[in-house]
């Protein structure tokens, strides 16, 4: 195929894509799909190292020779020009990132901007990687989790002293009741033990 080929070929790849995303709904705050995020970081070192392996990782076994394959694309057009290169390795990152997401069972709604806000929760995680201290994550959850639980008590035990006074006021109870024993059932399933490495791969 020849160099303007390539290039148009990228293009129409990109404007499909474009087209599909529009009409996507937009998503919680995300993490994985924003350029700053940690599977565009390691794309960006694979193009530059010519080597896709850095990159395989983010993705499931059997999605890979769809990764290798937009690895080789991207390769091919990156050398037609600083246009091309930039077409190239949006094109890579996109690819990547969607099936990354797909792995995961989650919908993708295209690339987000640098400085797109992500959950306080990811990101202290990954401060905490790079900071290689866990003390600043611990301390949020732990704010998070005391302030949840004290305000959920706080409604039951007021809650509670009215319940006998109305059907009204009791189903107020019970809706506290609820939201509280709930919510301490949540905390203490995922407060539970880190899953081993072959456990957590068989959960995306």
């Amino acid at each position: 195929m020849r160099s303007s080929e390539l290039v148009k070929s990228a293009f129409v790849v990109m404007a499909v894509t474009a087209g599909h995303l529009a009409f996507a709904p937009t998503p919680a705050r995300a993490h994985c799909d924003t350029l700053e995020g940690p599977v565009v970081r390691d794309a960006r070192a694979a193009l530059e190292a010519q080597d896709v392996t850095p990159v395989l990782k983010w993705v499931e076994p059997d999605r890979e020779s769809e990764i290798r394959q937009a690895f080789e694309q991207a390769q091919k057009v990156r050398g037609l020009g600083p246009e091309a290169r930039a077409l190239a390795d949006r094109f890579f990152f996109e690819t990547l990132v969607r099936v990354h997401r797909e792995g995961e069972g989650a919908p993708y709604t295209g690339l987000k901007p640098a400085g797109t806000a992500v959950d306080p929760g990811i990101a202290a995680s990954d401060d905490s990687l790079d900071t290689g201290s866990v003390e600043p994550l611990v301390g949020l959850i732990n704010r998070e989790v005391d302030r949840g639980l004290r305000e959920r008590h706080a409604r039951v035990v007021a809650a509670r002293r009215h319940a006998d006074e109305s059907v009204g006021a009791g189903r107020e109870y019970v809706a506290t009741y609820v939201d509280l024993t709930h919510y301490a059932e949540r905390l203490l399933a995922a407060a539970g033990p880190a899953p081993h490495a072959h456990e957590a791969e068989h959960a995306h």
